[in-house]
């Protein structure tokens, strides 16, 4: 198959996994065409039959912002005529849907009796959740997901929440997110023993949290459970990213004395090594339609303390894999983080499901349904 992929290139889960996705497509034989206005950050490596076309942006005095759905929709044209795409996977229903959409219709006038491009859309979450924000959106979100050809969402909560706040008719397919659990596995190699020592000089406990530093990720509240932790149970905490409430998290971490036992590593690339030596994983999110940074750390046999929202649960097993709890409810993330954390036997359990259960999110088995997914699009079934 020839594939067009549309996605932010930016360092998001959806970013992510259509890059993922698009390298291992083109690992399975499939000709993959990224259409994006910058390389995604996943793509440093060269594939033969991996192409990268740029949106091109231009500034016009008469307009006041960037005209990008359109130059969007003027390149995805552009790609399709002249490698003959069989489809363009759309990584968000706006604008990537809806540009797919406009290519489409542009296309069939120009191309009498010639195939007609198939469109996959796959909900990541802030699509949706975006149009409770703005509900100027709705018709344009609506209409982009029901014009498409096939639909996917990266979990049951998604799909659920798609269907039943914006009366979608549309059948929509889950298709999780998924992990190269190869790349993605706990290692013990001497840089892993150099940071642990940088990191928890006395051999303290390891906590860990990745995120964008945004106010739905509650990374107060990762502080606030650390703190607790901190009082029962040496430990360390490692805060992984960066975004606008960094510095607020910095100044929460002086205010309760905690400073010296927080490590802020801003962006990283190398994330096994710095989950190789991980104890627990914190996400006490407000919204998460999947939770790939958990997977990540579940791949890497790092046991979970999640917010029981959106997508969580159906990643993170209360009781094997994790605990889950209400949101911002620290007392409980604490309670249930001592417990695993002082009771060795039922740790060792733990990181064992856990890996065990990101196993089931493996790449290639998750990107063989995609496979079987675009061939049904395109049979028209």
């Amino acid at each position: 198959m020839k594939i067009g992929i549309t996605c932010y290139p930016t360092y998001g889960g959806s970013g992510v996994v259509a890059t993922e996705l698009g390298k291992t497509l083109a690992m399975n034989g499939h000709e993959v065409h990224f259409i994006s206005y910058a390389l995604p950050s996943r793509l440093t490596s060269f594939v033969g039959n991996i192409f990268y076309h740029e949106v091109e942006m231009y500034k016009y005095p008469v307009f006041d912002y960037p005209l990008y759905s359109i130059a969007l929709t003027s390149k995805m044209v552009e790609v399709v005529k002249f490698h003959d795409l069989d489809l363009i996977h759309a990584h968000y229903a706006i604008p990537h849907a809806s540009s797919a959409y406009m290519a489409r219709e542009i296309l069939k006038s120009e191309r009498k009796n010639s195939k007609n491009i198939k469109i996959i859309t796959t909900l990541h979450g802030t699509d949706i959740t975006l149009v409770g924000l703005e509900p100027s959106f709705l018709p344009t979100m609506r209409f982009s997901i029901e014009q498409s050809d096939g639909v996917t969402a990266v979990s049951k909560y998604l799909k659920d929440k798609t269907i039943s706040n914006y009366q979608i008719e549309k059948d929509i397919e889950v298709i999780y997110n998924f992990i190269d659990t190869e790349k993605y596995k706990r290692i013990n190699v001497p840089e892993c023993s150099l940071l642990r020592r940088n990191i928890s000089k006395k051999g303290d406990k390891i906590l860990v949290h990745t995120s964008n530093f945004r106010p739905v990720k509650r990374v107060d509240d990762v502080i606030k459970i650390f703190a607790k932790v901190r009082e029962k149970v040496p430990s360390s905490l490692m805060l992984i990213g960066d975004g606008p409430e960094r510095s607020a998290c910095e100044r929460l971490c002086r205010e309760l004395g905690i400073s010296e036992y927080v490590k802020f590593l801003g962006k990283q690339e190398s994330l096994v090594e710095i989950l190789s030596i991980a104890d627990l994983f914190l996400m006490p999110s407000q919204s998460e339609s999947f939770g790939l940074s958990a997977l990540e750390a579940m791949s890497c046999e790092v046991p979970v303390i999640s917010s029981s929202v959106g997508g969580l649960p159906e990643l993170n097993l209360h009781g094997e894999t994790g605990y889950i709890a209400e949101i911002g409810d620290v007392d409980r993330m604490a309670k249930y983080a001592i417990d695993l954390l002082t009771n060795e036997n039922k740790y060792k359990l733990f990181r064992k499901n856990a890996r065990e259960r990101a196993e089931y999110f493996n790449e290639e088995k998750i990107v063989r349904v995609y496979e079987n997914f675009y061939e049904k699009t395109l049979a028209g079934k």
